[in-house]
């Protein structure tokens, strides 16, 4: 079989998952459900989830030995959603959907506020205190203590832990990245110094970086992630802003197009071939969970070991990274897009970053060379968090002894998908995707009575404080 043929496979089963009634309804209808049952959390306590991140990003504060800031769950947290699926996710999204695959981002993100609330909340809940001595979170924890129904809480576990451990090494979080990466830089290169440089290139480098980082463990990817994501989003978002203030004349249309084409097919319009509804839903609802990661399970991996007196102020965190990854990040990069007209352009078709860069760069000069920077600190920040993802669900079946096998392979396939198509790289990360969020998905269904339950205490309980794992000792306390 060659690489043609089962890129091809791959493709196929990608959107026979990702069709409309199938993993983007099971989403819609999860987060749908805990909308309802945490009375609208995502919107009624949208004030305090701003509240929280704006009081961790001013607050100096800090964690103890065996936890990280809640700022630094969240900045770690973004570093892993906000990657290269805003520049890169985005575009192929529009390519293969058109325009109107961002209105179901926009869905997708809107419940997945809940979603996320509800695995960051469950997180904390359920976090334990590994025999290393340092906390640990996730999926595999709160199914596997949380679900009560015999033996069906271990199996879930074990299969989000396994495809997790899958994911973080051929999904998304990883040769996704490094592709986008190396295609903006080669982009770059091209349109400012003219030069067509290999995609090995900024290839080695980034996996170098990657490698030097992981050395260092969670504190280390924290620390990163909280200096890195704020300026990187600073940078992006600024960039962004001033494209769309020069461009605000084409907003209605932008916006019209959107709309009008969620719900209808969009016409084959220069190089771009068309699609129907059911491809702007599917890659809309595809791209949008691998940009903001609500449903996959992969962030309260990194939320559960903040350090916070109650589960909810963490679960509140949860929503607001998913309103500035995908309500506010992805829609910018939207609008850079749409309003230039390149998506269009037979040679973009099958284009990821650099689709985004060509866009921006009809605007405002050398802005490809700023996507570059943007695309290489976006990979580098998610490729070390869905490394520390990735560890953990792997210590999680194999114990810590073998980590360091997992941490080589994993930077190895760093600079493989760097060099790999990128249909390739984008099919078997949404495909992956699809796999680790089933069995998290199922176990957030049988968890509705405990997320309820622990939100109405918060809220309307008059309780600031719930029992977590000390810190220190692994012991309950309140």
């Amino acid at each position: 079989m060659n690489l043609e043929t089962l890129t091809d496979q791959i493709l196929a089963l990608d959107s026979f998952v990702w069709q409309p009634l199938a993993m983007p309804l099971v989403l819609v209808i999860v987060g749908g459900l805990l909308t309802l049952l945490t009375g609208g959390v995502q919107i009624r306590r949208f004030p305090a989830a701003v509240k929280m991140v704006f009081g961790g990003a001013t607050t100096k504060r800090e964690a103890t030995s065996k936890t990280i800031t809640p700022f630094q769950a969240l900045t770690t947290a973004l570093a892993a959603t906000v990657g290269n699926g805003n520049i890169g996710g985005v575009a192929t999204a529009i390519l293969i959907g058109g325009p109107g695959a961002v209105f179901w981002m926009w869905v997708t993100a809107t419940v997945g506020m809940a979603t996320k609330y509800a695995e960051a909340l469950l997180g904390v809940h359920y976090r334990v205190t590994r025999e290393s001595g340092e906390l640990a979170s996730g999926p595999m924890y709160y199914i596997s203590r949380g679900v009560p129904q015999g033996g069906l809480g271990k199996i879930l576990a074990l299969a989000f832990a396994f495809f997790g451990m899958i994911a973080a090494l051929f999904g998304t979080g990883n040769m996704a990245q490094s592709n986008t990466v190396a295609r903006t830089a080669v982009e770059a290169m091209r349109t400012i110094a003219g030069v067509d440089m290999p995609p090995w290139v900024p290839g080695i480098i980034i996996t170098i970086l990657v490698g030097l980082v992981l050395i260092g463990g969670l504190k280390r990817i924290a620390r990163t992630a909280e200096a890195i994501v704020p300026t990187m989003l600073l940078i992006y978002v600024t960039t962004s802003i001033i494209y769309i203030v020069l461009n605000a004349a084409q907003l209605p249309e932008v916006f019209g197009m959107i709309f009008a084409e969620a719900f209808s097919p969009t016409a084959a319009i220069g190089g771009f071939v068309g699609a129907s509804v059911a491809q702007a839903i599917a890659s809309g609802v595809s791209r949008g969970v691998l940009s903001n990661e609500a449903g996959l399970g992969s962030a309260p991996i990194a939320h559960g070991v903040a350090d916070v007196r109650h589960p909810v102020q963490q679960g509140l965190v949860g929503v607001a990274e998913v309103f500035i990854d995908t309500i506010v990040v992805c829609s910018m990069t939207a609008f850079i897009i749409l309003s230039s007209g390149m998506w269009t352009d037979a040679a973009y078709q099958n284009a990821s970053g650099d689709l985004t860069a060509a866009a921006m760069s009809t605007t405002i000069p050398f802005a490809t060379a700023i996507v570059a920077m943007c695309s290489f600190l976006f990979g580098f920040s998610t490729l070390i968090a869905w490394y520390y993802y990735g560890e953990k669900c792997f210590e999680y079946i194999f114990g810590s002894r073998p980590i360091m096998i997992y941490k080589t392979v994993f930077v190895v396939l760093i600079f493989v998908g760097a060099v790999i198509e990128v249909r390739l790289a984008w099919a078997v990360g949404t495909l992956l995707n699809s796999f680790m969020a089933f069995p998290n998905l199922v176990g957030l269904v049988l968890l509705l009575p405990i997320i309820r339950r622990i939100t109405m205490d918060y809220f309307y309980g008059g309780s600031r404080e719930f029992s977590v794992d000390h810190p220190t000792t692994g012991a309950r306390v309140t």
